[in-house]
């Protein structure tokens, strides 16, 4: 018989701390919302101009990135909501009835035609070569009688030092891409640790179509 296995066994991730991911091998991982440019607004000489400066931005990392763009179906439901109560505020009876027909236009046209919003993300990393203290290397620092409690506290300040080095060099990295990104015109803003839970929560869960991540 075969054991069944959590869905968590399947996550990389221990935990998100401040707005960083950390995955269960030790590396980190920061997650960036950006914005988008419509080139099919812009001039020939002008998306040239776009494509190159972004060219010139990803031949200047030395480090790897992930760009990742999350299609979802949009959620009229609120849009609806909000015609609804103008539909009942309404006093002029000619208004009423547009109000009224515009509603169910809406209504089946989105029944019919699936809308999609894009969101797009950029996954900087920071992954260095961990080295894993083991408990018999702290305890003969701290000598072979130290009090389990001396111990454990030992180990979350080596696990906070740690996670504040790396995060030092993870900041430094997205420091670059935001900069980069904006150069050609891309505002872009890291997400908080709430946000990016609601993320993956999104992600494992696709049937739920309420409303995503917005670029502050």
């Amino acid at each position: 018989m075969v054991d069944a296995k959590a869905a968590q066994d399947f996550v990389p991730i221990k935990e998100v701390r401040n707005g960083i991911i950390i995955l269960k091998g030790g590396g980190l991982r920061a997650i960036l919302i950006a914005s988008s440019i419509n080139l099919s607004l812009k001039s020939g000489e002008e998306q040239a101009a776009v494509i190159n400066q972004f060219q010139s931005f990803l031949n200047g990392l030395d480090f790897p990135t992930q760009i990742v763009i999350q299609s979802r179906r949009l959620d009229i439901r609120p849009y609806l909501l909000m015609l609804d109560n103008r539909l009942k505020e309404q006093t002029e009876p000619l208004l009423k009835i547009q109000t009224k027909e515009y509603i169910e236009f809406i209504r089946s046209f989105t029944d019919e035609v699936n809308i999609m919003t894009k969101t797009f993300f950029v996954v900087v990393p920071y992954s260095p070569n961990v080295l894993k203290t083991k408990e018999g290397m702290i305890d003969s620092l701290l000598g072979g009688g130290a009090p389990k409690k001396q111990i454990e506290d030992t180990k979350k300040a080596i696990d906070l030092a740690s996670f504040e080095e790396k995060r030092s060099q993870l900041d430094q990295r997205t420091n670059v891409i935001i900069n980069g990104l904006s150069g050609i015109g891309i505002r872009s803003s890291q997400l908080k640790t709430d946000e990016v839970v609601e993320l993956f929560y999104k992600t494992f869960n696709p049937g739920d179509i309420s409303q995503g991540i917005k670029l502050q």
